[in-house]
């Protein structure tokens, strides 16, 4: 349903301006790279979601509202997945291996811990603040 914003975003992709997606746009980040998404049966809605930050044991409390997520084994090799949900193992979040890309499928801006995934952001600015320095 998204095709065109899905085109700019994939194009946006080739570059090396940092980009942050949440929610649908880390489902828009993960198609334009190719991945695929698919309906979760139930979704996920509500405060109180647990996320696991990949290669950690650190769980964070999120808000979420998705009824779609990433098939990880869609990703392509130059993408990771960053969070995985806690209660059924699914996708919460991609990221890129080398480029400042990264998306979170939950809302860190929603502070469902209530500050637990605020550090998103300050990553964020930093990917930024990076980036102009090397310019």
């Amino acid at each position: 349903m998204n095709k065109k914003t899905i085109e700019h975003l994939a194009k946006a992709l080739e570059g090396d301006k940092p980009i942050m997606g949440i929610c649908l746009g880390t489902q828009l980040m993960a198609l334009a790279t190719g991945a695929n998404t698919y309906k979760l049966p139930y979704g996920h809605r509500s405060h109180n979601q647990p996320v696991i930050l990949a290669g950690t044991d650190r769980c964070f409390i999120t808000s979420q509202n998705h009824g779609f997520a990433i098939d990880k084994t869609t990703l392509d090799a130059d993408w990771t997945v960053l969070f995985e949900n806690a209660n059924d193992g699914t996708c919460e979040g991609i990221k890129h291996k080398k480029k400042p890309f990264f998306a979170a499928q939950f809302h860190p801006e929603a502070s469902g811990g209530p500050t637990d995934t605020e550090f998103l952001f300050d990553d964020f600015i930093n990917m930024i603040e990076n980036y102009k320095q090397n310019r």
